[in-house]
């Protein structure tokens, strides 16, 4: 017999013993489901942790100034202070990362009016916990901040220093409940602002407000607004190449030590600071967990394939005369072995395509229910799913396949 006709016998097979066919086909399946719905559902959940923490800076490093790290060092000397990074090198520094890297680097500029100040319109005025940013075009994007309503900032709005602003959730809540924020004016520091932008509700974060108790001004608007000390310039470079993170760094130090006129032999006066470790943790927990899920997995597909081993035998026991009849008719051991074999391969893999696609779906459901809104189709996991089950099922066929083909003919035709 060929290939194609030991298919069908073995289709015919399965028919003929339905029941215990599906109750194999179905061990198989869980376990298949098991480990394809763990695999997905972990890199489902990374793929949208990895989104979360790009915007948290994963994906982007900080320059600041070198302050006091200690107190003191050894020996008892204190640590140096450099000059803070003032308005004029953070611009510098932006505008040569852009040139020499392009759209490979997005270079945002920010700085910190006010902590605790209170937003004024209509008679009306939000809590004084409210944060006064001044940022440049780039810092939404790096942040990763959503607009809700209105516009960005506008070039020349950036450039003149004009006084516009762009507020979040709550402040709209406290000022403009049930009404759009945008064209309004608001008073703030001791200034009359128009609302251009709305941004969406973020939550809180770490204690904080995220992006809810933001009222973001142009950079230029915010150096010339009332302040008691001088700004600190925050400068954070991101890029969506995660991979290219090493060598943007390499550059940044080189374009700051040139920014910041450090000679030749002297310590850098600032300091790299990456958020890179965010993802090398989330790396190092979901290899844990796949192999925790992977051991899981391989529990029940080993106990799947004894079962499987177990119903081949009894498939053997039970076809022993028709093997005996096939032998006397010409077929060779070869094809008898061939025939068992391919049998509990049909099994595990139409058991396995059924645990694949309930593991594809179930994977992503949990995915969805922790919060990622992307599905997530696992090539990988299902080419290794479909090899695990040919695997599964030679291993499970093959001592089987042997003892039938091993049988003597004519002991076989003589069995009841």
């Amino acid at each position: 017999m060929n290939l194609l006709e030991n298919i069908r016998e073995s289709l015919r097979s399965i028919h003929g013993n339905l029941l215990r066919t599906v109750l194999t086909a179905l061990i198989v399946s869980i376990g298949l489901f098991a480990l394809v719905g763990i695999l997905t559902g972990i890199d489902a959940m990374k793929a949208s942790l990895t989104d979360t923490f790009a915007s948290l800076g994963a994906n982007s490093f900080d320059l600041r100034a070198k302050g006091y790290t200690n107190r003191f060092r050894r020996g008892g000397r204190s640590g140096k202070q450099y000059p803070a990074i003032n308005y004029l090198q953070a611009r510098q520094y932006k505008q040569q990362m852009s040139e020499q890297l392009g759209a490979d680097a997005q270079v945002g500029i920010s700085a910190f009016i006010a902590g605790a100040t209170e937003v004024k319109a209509n008679g009306q005025k939000t809590n004084p916990n409210m944060e006064v940013v001044a940022g440049d075009e780039n810092y939404l994007r790096i942040k990763g901040y959503n607009m809700a309503e209105g516009r960005v900032f506008s070039q020349a709005e950036l450039s003149s220093g004009a006084n516009v602003m762009i507020v979040g959730q709550e402040i709209r809540d406290k000022l403009f409940p049930r009404q759009s924020p945008v064209g309004k004016y608001v008073f703030a520091l001791g200034r009359r602002f128009q609302v251009v932008g709305l941004l969406e509700k973020s939550g809180s974060t770490m204690g904080g407000g995220g992006a809810d108790r933001i009222a973001l001004v142009p950079l230029e608007t915010g150096n010339q607004l009332p302040r008691q000390r001088a700004l600190t310039y925050d400068i954070k470079t991101a890029t969506m190449r995660p991979e290219t993170m090493r060598f943007l760094m390499g550059q940044a130090t080189g374009i700051m030590r040139a920014v910041r006129h450090d000679k030749l032999g002297q310590e850098d006066s600032f300091e790299v600071e990456s958020s890179e470790s965010l993802a090398n943790d989330l790396d190092s927990l979901s290899g844990k967990m796949k192999m925790g899920g992977g051991i899981i997995a391989f529990i029940t597909l080993l106990g799947a394939s004894i079962a499987l081993m177990n119903i081949m035998l009894v498939s053997v026991t039970e076809r022993t005369r028709e093997i005996g009849i096939r032998k006397a008719l010409g077929a060779t051991a070869r094809q008898i072995r061939q025939q068992f074999l391919i049998e509990a391969i049909v099994i595990c893999v139409l058991g396995g395509a059924l645990g694949i696609l309930l593991g594809v779906l179930g994977g992503n459901g949990v995915a969805l229910l922790v919060g990622t809104g992307s599905f997530l189709v696992p090539w990988g996991w299902m080419m290794l799913g479909l090899f695990i089950c040919v695997t599964v099922g030679l291993a499970s066929g093959y001592y089987p396949a042997g003892k039938a083909a091993a049988l003597d003919p004519i002991e076989s035709l003589r069995y009841e």
